[in-house]
């Protein structure tokens, strides 16, 4: 279960001659006061920080619709998970600094990224590469599908790990961890009579591309696997990664059964 991550409480300083700020940013004017110069200790201010517990303040994000009103400690802790904060753009190809909310962001993918749309929830996604033995981390490829009124993104891509290329596929889901765990994906891999299967929940685009990547969670095959998979001379990486998407129901008897988009 995922922990919110703990905010530090700020504290209200003074200087020795009773100018006020608060203590995160005593770092940012290295020690000094901003208004006379004079060097700054830790002397509290403690009659502004209750003026500033008695203070309650509408979240941040209130113009993206989030109707939440705190007191202003509790209000720092809140922002810090507000279910209304921006996205941060899924894009794995580049450092892209892009936010907003996920109508936004899939205009944004499909538009600036020139990334494939597609309806449905399944997908047969073939990855060809001619010189399977040169592969430059994060060889990437990235699909969007649009299913059950949300979207999800397939990454496919190619790393080094270790001394080894491997490649790796798998889904995050453009919204919240808690909406990402009603959903489930299966990903298929094989040739020549033999198969790998991954079955899993989709990530949350709040986890970074890396994040995921890195913790393996998701379809991984080995080059010498890969390779086994394309068949013919082994010169030639060709893989047919096949999948879907699929939302649990829960029947009048308490049986849960998967549910594929119509």
């Amino acid at each position: 279960r995922a922990r919110a991550a703990r905010v530090p409480r700020l504290h209200q300083l003074h200087c020795q001659n009773g100018h006020t700020l608060c203590s995160t940013c005593k770092a940012r004017v290295h020690n000094r006061c901003p208004t006379c110069r004079q060097e700054l200790g830790d002397i509290r201010c403690l009659a502004l920080e209750k003026v500033a517990e008695s203070l309650e303040l509408p979240c941040k994000y209130y113009s993206l619709g989030c109707p939440e009103i705190f007191p202003y400690y509790s209000k720092i802790k809140h922002e810090a998970m507000c279910s209304f904060r921006p996205y941060s753009c899924p894009y794995a190809g580049s450092e892209c600094s892009v936010t907003g909310d996920i109508p936004y962001l899939v205009n944004h993918l499909r538009d600036d990224h020139k990334v494939d749309m597609h309806s449905g929830c399944t997908f047969n996604h073939r990855y060809v590469k001619s010189n399977p033995r040169e592969v430059e981390n994060a060889t990437w490829m990235l699909t969007v599908f649009h299913c059950f009124g949300q979207y999800f993104c397939l990454h496919f891509e190619a790393f080094q790990l270790g001394m080894a290329p491997v490649y790796m596929a798998f889904l995050r889901f453009m919204g919240d961890e808690n909406e990402a765990r009603n959903y489930s994906y299966s990903l298929e891999v094989g040739a020549n009579g033999r198969k790998m299967v991954w079955e899993g929940t989709p990530r949350s685009v709040r986890d970074s591309h890396r994040k995921v990547r890195d913790s393996h969670d998701g379809l991984l095959i080995q080059r010498n696997m890969a390779l086994f998979f394309s068949g013919g001379d082994r010169k030639e990486l060709k893989l047919r990664i096949t999948g879907r998407i699929w939302k649990e129901t829960q029947t009048p008897d308490g049986t849960c059964v998967p549910v594929l988009c119509s």
